[in-house]
């Protein structure tokens, strides 16, 4: 019989980062904590946590902080239908999701407030790139995701939830400098990209589609949303955008298009565990209403 006091020592640490932070969101000393964890390490005869800053979980504790994750899900179910166990205050359950920045900064995030406001959950969202999104759920780090998958991972139920278009848009003097000619392989080439992170793909997927061959793009790294635009802006590259975000720069001319009429529409699929439906109804029903709103219908 596993001991879950020991295990919500584990998730703590794990959560929180370190044995002292996780001693002071369980109300315990760091002696206590790491008293706990030793004596699960013992009973399960292996390493449960790496001891770095910060620190991180073994695969085996990777799986029984997964395993808490359950327990935890199936106390808040019956907390729904038990009136006595809703009057013993279950702690709040963590919800653990994967989602695309892009989707993060411009729909999806109303949706998850709107969610969360009012439910007994603690939101935890992962950031990867849509294409990535549900190998996360395939190893069981999370319990929903956005994705570009359709097909639902083991286990997991599939909605679709529109498409996300996407323009290739620059700054009007940044186009000037490095297009004077229009846009082509040998100027793609050269002109100053904007990605995500490396598995970034649109700008490389835009330029396939344009040239009708691989490009070779010289690309500026920028995790994040925000920074695109900015970067976009003041003239630092091109990228592709999310129409939503830059809608009002277009309008006012401070984005253009770099091949006007040439959007990229990237489908977007929601997926989660068929064992957190209960858990995930809400959240479904808000996302799925915010993608009829944001995004193109599938």
């Amino acid at each position: 019989m596993l001991d879950y006091a020991a295990l919500a020592a584990l998730a703590a640490v794990i959560r929180e980062g370190s044995f002292e932070r996780a001693a002071l969101a369980l109300h315990v000393t760091p002696s206590a904590v790491s008293q706990r964890i030793r004596l699960l390490e013992e009973r399960i005869g292996c390493p449960l946590v790496v001891r770095e800053q910060p620190c991180r979980a073994t695969e085996t504790g990777r799986r029984l902080c997964q395993h808490v994750d359950r327990v935890r899900l199936l106390e808040q179910e019956l907390q729904g239908t038990t009136p006595a166990l809703a009057r013993d205050g279950i702690a709040r359950v963590r919800l653990p999701l994967a989602v695309n920045a892009d989707s993060l900064a411009t729909w999806f995030a109303p949706a998850l407030a709107a969610f969360a406001a009012d439910a007994h959950v603690l939101v935890d969202v992962a950031v990867d790139d849509q294409d990535h999104t549900a190998e996360w759920l395939r190893s069981g780090s999370v319990l929903a995701a956005v994705t570009a998958t359709a097909r639902p991972a083991a286990g997991c139920n599939s909605r679709p939830l529109g498409a996300l278009r996407y323009l290739a848009v620059a700054s009007p003097a940044f186009v000037a400098r490095h297009f004077p000619g229009g846009v082509g392989a040998s100027s793609l080439a050269q002109a100053p990209s904007l990605v995500f992170n490396a598995k970034d793909e649109l700008q490389a997927r835009w330029a396939r589609r344009q040239c009708h061959r691989h490009v070779d793009l010289p690309r500026h790294g920028l995790p994040s949303p925000q920074a695109f635009v900015v970067a976009a802006l003041g003239g630092m590259g091109w990228g592709l955008q999310p129409q939503a975000l830059i809608a009002s720069h277009l309008a006012a001319g401070r984005l253009v298009e770099l091949v006007p009429g040439t959007p990229l529409d990237t489908p977007l699929h929601w997926q989660h565990a068929r064992s957190a439906a209960r858990l995930v109804d809400g959240l479904s029903r808000e996302v799925l209403s915010a993608a009829r709103r944001a995004l193109r219908p599938p």
